[in-house]
């Protein structure tokens, strides 16, 4: 099998001071990168505001990441593009195309790229629209959830997301429910290909749950919530609905604007004591809190498929979900977790039917069985060289 150099483009991607912030992005291009006769370059723009806003303390991790660094085996550059304020993203993916057009001549100069993968439809996948056009080598482009339920429906920003789809020499969705909302807005089903995400089977597995209780200093039931603290997430949900079910503590997992507004929701509730706000856990601590849970209850409004569900089941937790993205698929029939309505009462009884009648470890286990990294890479390696034929 021929050579095949991918350039990876990723506003998703991890740092030193955000080692969560698009983890699965770097964990897929890792696996990619491993295969024999595959080479991978990943370009991780950082989006700063224009001067003197870029100089506010919030940006400071942003300012000082290194141009360039070799990360988990990986060599990254991390050119700078101007994000505006307040523009709704009209003008973010050709800044983004602008700003690191130089570095993407230069380093196809040096070694012709085959394909440019990019991980998110917006802005990354727009502006992989303009440097395909401008390299000449064709471009593939990954939905993962808000970069189609959010961007592609944006006035700002749905052209260019459409635009995208449209040019792309293929494309990849989460789920085939993503797949699907593609294809309502108008890209071409044809060119779609189905990629799951992968899981790490052997650090995410089921444990000795009451010596993980034990090692967090907990007891009685746990839900773990696991996601970043926005209303989309549905933590709030969560809080109203321990408040029927005695007993039970609740694992506020992930960072987010909403942190204040869920401490004093839990205070108001007099749940204060029965909900511990984690933070940003790393994700390799992740297995220990999850395996610590008797459930893992995620009540969104929408995702693609959630890597947290899978993750979850993989540690022999069940999840409480609701129908949204690829909730069934993941499911598909398994007792290895509840669907419900999103709404206090439903969550709060999806959580009591598995507490009272907790499914088997290998029962729940089972469905993330198909999630490997082995098979994650694989797909993707396939799916970028058929692009690569389509010059």
């Amino acid at each position: 099998m021929p050579p095949l150099n991918v350039l990876t483009l990723s506003t998703l991607f991890p740092t030193d001071a955000q080692p969560n912030f698009g983890i699965f992005v770097e964990r897929q291009t890792r696996a990619l990168a491993a295969r024999d006769g595959v080479t991978v370059t990943v370009i991780a723009p950082v989006g700063l505001p224009p001067f003197p806003l870029d100089r506010l303390s919030h940006y400071a991790a942003r300012r000082d990441l290194p141009p360039m660094q070799e990360r988990n085996g990986l060599t990254v550059y991390r050119p700078r593009f101007t994000v505006l304020p307040g523009t709704g993203g009209r003008w973010a993916a050709p800044l983004l195309a602008r700003a690191i057009a130089p570095l993407v001549r230069r380093l196809h100069a040096e070694t012709p790229f085959d394909v440019l993968d990019a991980s998110f439809f917006f802005p990354d996948g727009a502006a992989a629209a303009r440097l395909s056009a401008m390299l000449g080598i064709p471009f593939s482009v990954k939905a993962r959830g808000a970069d189609i339920h959010y961007w592609g429906t944006q006035s700002a920003t749905r052209n260019a997301v459409l635009q995208a789809g449209r040019m792309a020499a293929g494309m990849l969705a989460v789920s085939a429910a993503m797949r699907a909302s593609m294809m309502a807005l108008g890209m071409p089903g044809e060119h779609i290909g189905v990629h799951y995400t992968g899981v790490d089977l052997d650090r995410f597995a089921p444990g000795d749950r009451a010596a993980a209780k034990a090692a967090k200093g907990l007891s009685g039931p746990v839900i773990a919530t696991i996601g970043a603290l926005i209303p989309r997430k549905g933590q709030a949900l969560v809080i109203d609905a321990l408040a029927a079910l005695p007993g039970a503590t609740l694992l506020l997992v992930g960072e987010g604007p909403d942190r204040d507004a869920l401490a004093v929701q839990a205070a108001r509730l007099g749940l204060s004591y029965r909900v511990r706000l984690l933070g940003s856990v790393p994700h390799a601590d992740l297995p220990g809190w999850l395996g610590a849970a008797d459930v893992m209850c995620l009540p969104s409004s929408s995702e693609g498929l959630a890597n947290a569900w899978v993750e979850a089941l993989a540690c022999g937790t069940p999840v409480v979900i609701t129908d949204v993205g690829g909730a069934r698929e993941l499911l598909d029939g398994s007792k290895a977790g509840r669907i419900v309505a999103r709404e206090p009462g439903a969550i709060a009884e999806g959580i009591r039917v598995l507490l009272a009648d907790p499914p088997a470890r290998d029962i729940v286990r089972a469905p993330a069985l198909r999630f490997t990294w082995e098979a994650n890479a694989t797909a993707l390696e396939a799916h970028l060289r058929v692009c690569a034929s389509r010059v």
